[in-house]
């Protein structure tokens, strides 16, 4: 039965199948965002898909980044430049490949968006020393101070601690090891301009917010997320919105698009055009690299937790959320303002770049042992077998629309 908080919101319950299957009204144990969140839905009303999980990722006291590690063996998901030095070394070939095609400006600031670890950067900065590229400065966005930590434990030299807007000390600047300037930002905005800008986007993209629609008789109409209110435990749900909302009335699909439900990222296509506008004025291009589909897909919204799907409504903070990226509504977003190719899956890209090459070069290398040689191997085709990480991500790249007649005669690189 309807309650009558959701009746006066104009919403409906809503019993639908997700990727791992039906939606139940569980308990989430109250974990200290699950008490924020309880408290804040009954005083402001539903939530949008979009912003719970922006909620429970990014909130600076209990949410999942600030407050986990969530990478690695005792995280809760493995990316592939935890798995092999040579996945980050092909990034790298990529950047210099593209950056030489254009001339070489100086000075180049290197960016990566949500860097995990480290670890990636780690890898390129490694092929940038061999190759003695100079005038480079490195730029890293992001939010956690745990995250910061880890970065600068495994990049830096040397590292400086300042004070960000609540005054708690964090990570702000400092000297890899490989001797280039690096800084941290809270966003993107806050890279400085006038500067040619190689950005990289590993696993970013599907951690930005995505709203959810479902087209019933009177039009689209938007998922929200609830709280049971008969209930004596703290119970999210879902429900459907009975009036259309600002997102189903600006971003709902063309009459072409057959699915019943779709995920909107507003923030991934704001973006994109803030890039679209940086690389226009100050030169640079994207790569970007995550799972996705090219507009094809409905509902991909899940959580992770212990390298397992978990219910995103289940114990919120403590699992990671995700879904996948839109290459399509990525492409139609920066429509006329630049250029983009793609999205190829991992395995084309790889290997078009040399990635088997580089391994039998390393195979060869008497200084490793057999159980080395065996994790690279392993490694590699973890990363291309088609039926392990090869076809499910995917690469995409943007360019500023000037480079279009030049790259017509000279092809980016993994994509043609």
């Amino acid at each position: 039965m309807m309650s009558a908080r959701a009746h006066r919101l104009g919403c409906t319950l809503l019993k639908c199948n997700f990727s791992y299957g039906t939606v139940r009204f569980q308990s989430a144990s109250a974990t200290p965002l699950a008490r924020q969140l309880n408290a804040k839905i009954r005083v402001t009303g539903p939530l949008t898909v979009a912003d719970y999980m922006k909620e429970v990722l990014v909130n600076p006291t209990a949410g999942y980044y600030p407050t986990k590690e969530a990478i690695g063996a005792k995280g809760d998901f493995v990316t592939s430049p935890e798995i092999n030095q040579l996945f980050g070394e092909m990034i790298a070939v990529w950047i210099l490949s593209e950056w030489q095609k254009v001339g070489a400006p100086k000075p180049m600031q290197l960016v990566e968006f949500g860097p995990g670890k480290g670890s990636l950067m780690s890898d390129i900065l490694r092929v940038f020393k061999h190759f003695k590229i100079d005038g480079v400065s490195v730029h890293l966005v992001e939010l956690s101070q745990k995250m910061r930590e880890s970065q600068a434990k495994l990049l830096c030299s040397e590292a400086t601690l300042g004070k960000n807007e609540e005054h708690q000390l964090q990570v702000v600047s400092g000297l890899t090891s490989t001797d280039y300037p690096i800084s941290w930002h809270n966003h993107h905005s806050e890279v400085p301009r006038d500067a040619f800008s190689c950005i990289v986007a590993h696993e970013f993209f599907d951690a930005l917010p995505v709203h959810k629609l479902r087209k019933t008789a009177e039009g689209w109409r938007e998922i929200l997320v609830d709280i049971d209110t008969e209930s004596e435990d703290i119970k999210f749900r879902y429900i459907l919105s009975r009036e259309p909302t600002p997102i189903s009335q600006l971003y709902k699909p063309k009459d072409c698009d057959t699915r019943e439900d779709i995920e909107i990222c507003p923030s991934a296509g704001a973006l994109m055009q803030n890039l679209a506008q940086r690389f226009e004025e100050d030169g640079g291009f994207l790569l970007l690299a995550d799972y996705g589909h090219d507009g094809d897909k409905t509902d991909t919204f899940r959580g992770f937790s212990n390298h397992q799907l978990h219910d995103p409504l289940l114990n919120p903070g403590t699992a990671d959320l995700t879904a996948d990226v839109d290459f399509g509504y990525l492409k139609r977003s920066v429509e006329g303002k630049a250029l983009t190719f793609g999205p190829v899956t991992q395995e084309k890209f790889l290997n078009s770049l040399g990635i088997q090459v580089r391994l039998n070069i390393l195979l060869q290398n008497d200084g490793l042992s057999a159980e080395q040689k065996a994790i690279l191997k392993s490694g590699v085709e973890m990363m291309t077998d088609a039926s392990k990480m090869g076809e499910r991500f995917k690469f995409f790249s943007m360019f500023p629309n000037v480079l279009e007649e030049h790259l017509g005669k000279y092809p980016v690189l993994g994509f043609h």
